[in-house]
């Protein structure tokens, strides 16, 4: 997937993240889990087709630490 492919970004917030893995079991395409149950993304780019799920994905989230947003947080 290029960039130009992705139209939403993910951003997850370590700090916040508690590891209830919701955000996986809702769009485990996108949100992945570590060895210790915490979310991270391959590349943080929402592969086109998926944006509703990962949008509820981040909504799952109990700690609100996902924002899905059209901007590379990566272009920064």
């Amino acid at each position: 997937m290029t960039q130009q492919d992705a139209r939403l970004f993910v951003t997850i917030d370590l700090k916040k993240c508690c590891g209830y893995t919701t955000c996986a079991d809702v769009c485990p395409e996108v949100y992945k889990l570590d060895d210790d149950g915490f979310a991270y993304t391959d590349d943080g780019r929402v592969p086109l087709g998926l944006e509703e799920k990962a949008r509820a994905g981040a909504d799952a989230c109990p700690e609100g630490a996902i924002a899905v947003t059209s901007e590379d947080p990566a272009a920064d």
